[in-house]
């Protein structure tokens, strides 16, 4: 008996055994834990690099016209004297000249703190949440025998950076010779190294060579490079202009005007489509071939219309046009298409002749200096940077007017802040920094309708339109600009000509 109730318990003990093993195996896991964590974003060296200690017997002088151009800690947003002609429409646009804006005064004194604090953090995780391997600093070593930069080195757009890493690690002999090319930009050094012979200074080629390895390597830790173009590609190709580009604007109780352009557009382009984004209060139908009305909340505002209108988009080109603009024969679309069929350009502005006769482009360049923890400075000039090879009337420039052919799949990555719900152009161009490229055209020109009109004959139409766009009181507007500034670009402050 006593050995049945022994063989019974051995049997309990291994099935329990085998049920806890089936459990084990069968039983439903929970998923992996994965660390998505970085580490933090690894910052671009200072302008005097530890390992320029490496050679405290070497004697250098310092060139004081490249050390203005390098990054630096801090940076600061003084207006500087206009040049040119200081023209109301172009102050329309993009602001009165010369301007410069603390972007921290958006705020009361007692909220800065906060502000600063809330931005620093929100920049800390965008940091980490974009970083990659390749953005860390990695030195090839000596087996070439020159160590030099892999990847890991940012230059802004047309700005200056020491390249770090630069070293030669070569035998005795008499005489050392470092030769450097670069494809996009120029090379210079921001000190001189005695015993060292430099030859190609401020060119994209740039020759050193020395008599003693230790002074060789001195006068490469003070190498420059300087980001200068953008690199045209070449093609030759015919082109459909509406199987290519869509015609997109974005209305607000100006049919009359609207009409027009739809008119004109017509006229050169009859079968191109255009796609219209309308927030007005009592819309107004619009119909014909190839045109497409989307209806909006009542003043949902000028940048949420440009994302409504440029997301119904389906061709690899949009052509963005204000309301108000009427084409002429002067305006061929195939020009700014073949400029950009044929270069690297995301972007390329035309020119808008206005009643007076007057033509302009309203070019900017846009300048960004590193202010550490701070924020950065913006800095708004007119002009362009160089002419495009290949199109003698094109420039490559960062703003343009509100007449341009982009990309489409560029533009959507840019997107417009909707939260810009009047006067906003300046600041599409500002978040595309370092992801547009964008060039002018002044011989691609469109018509600008005249808006002469004695105040006793404008329609209800067209005072209401005036009372949304210039409002009495501007002040709303600035402070939600410069807060965007201050928080979503992480800037401090702006300076403009």
């Amino acid at each position: 008996m006593r050995g049945a109730q022994r063989a019974l318990c051995l049997l309990l003990v291994a099935s329990a055994s085998l049920a806890a093993l089936y459990l084990h195996l069968w039983a439903p896991k929970d998923p992996p834990i994965v660390d998505l964590r970085r580490p933090p974003p690894q910052r671009l060296p200072p302008p005097l690099p530890p390992s320029a200690r490496a050679y405290p017997h070497v004697p250098f002088r310092l060139k004081e016209e490249v050390m203005e151009l390098l990054p630096r800690n801090g940076c600061s947003c003084e207006a500087e004297a206009e040049s040119g002609l200081a023209l109301p429409l172009r102050r329309r646009i993009f602001g009165p000249g010369p301007v410069g804006f603390d972007f921290a005064s958006a705020f009361a004194p007692g909220e800065r703190p906060r502000q600063l604090r809330l931005r620093e953090r929100e920049y800390r995780n965008y940091r980490n949440r974009v970083q990659t391997p390749a953005d860390r600093l990695l030195i090839v070593p000596a087996n070439s025998p020159l160590e030099y930069p892999a990847q890991g080195v940012e230059v802004r757009p047309l700005q200056t950076v020491l390249v770090p890493g630069l070293s030669l690690q070569a035998p005795a002999r008499n005489r050392y010779q470092v030769n450097l090319t670069a494809s996009l930009g120029t090379l210079a050094v921001a000190a001189e190294v005695e015993g060292v012979a430099l030859r190609g200074e401020g060119q994209p080629h740039l020759s050193l060579a020395a008599a003693h390895l230790d002074h060789l390597n001195r006068q490469l830790q003070f190498v420059t490079y300087t980001n200068t173009q953008f690199h045209p590609d070449t093609a030759d190709i015919g082109y459909n202009i509406s199987a290519l580009v869509t015609v997109a604007t974005k209305t607000f109780l100006r049919y009359d005007k609207l009409r027009g352009l739809i008119a004109s557009i017509r006229r050169f382009y009859p079968s191109v489509t255009i796609v219209v984004a309308d927030d007005s209060q009592r819309p107004e139908p619009l119909s014909g071939p190839h045109l497409e009305h989307y209806l909006m909340p009542f003043g949902k505002g000028w940048f949420a219309g440009r994302n409504l209108a440029v997301s119904q988009v389906t061709t690899k080109y949009v052509l963005w046009v204000d309301d108000d603009f009427i084409f002429t024969p002067r305006t061929r679309l195939e020009k700014l298409v073949d400029v950009l069929e044929r270069t690297s350009l995301d972007l390329v502005g035309g020119a808008v002749r206005e009643i007076t006769g007057y033509t302009t482009t309203y070019r900017q360049r846009l300048s960004v200096r590193g202010g550490g923890a701070g924020g950065d400075c913006l800095r708004t000039r007119p002009g362009f940077h160089h002419r495009l090879a290949g199109f003698p009337a094109c420039v490559v420039t960062d703003g343009v007017v509100n007449f341009f052919l982009a990309r489409t799949d560029k533009v959507r990555q840019v997107g417009f802040d909707p939260r810009l719900r009047r006067v906003a152009h300046l600041e599409f161009f500002i978040d595309g920094l370092g992801v547009l490229h964008v060039g002018s055209c002044e011989d691609v020109v469109v018509d600008h309708a005249s808006k002469l009109a004695l105040p006793w004959r404008r329609s209800e139409g067209e005072r209401q339109y005036n009372r949304y766009r210039y409002p009495a009181a501007r002040d709303d507007s600035l402070r939600l600009k410069q807060r965007l500034f201050f928080f979503k670009n992480r800037f401090k402050c702006m300076a403009g000509d």
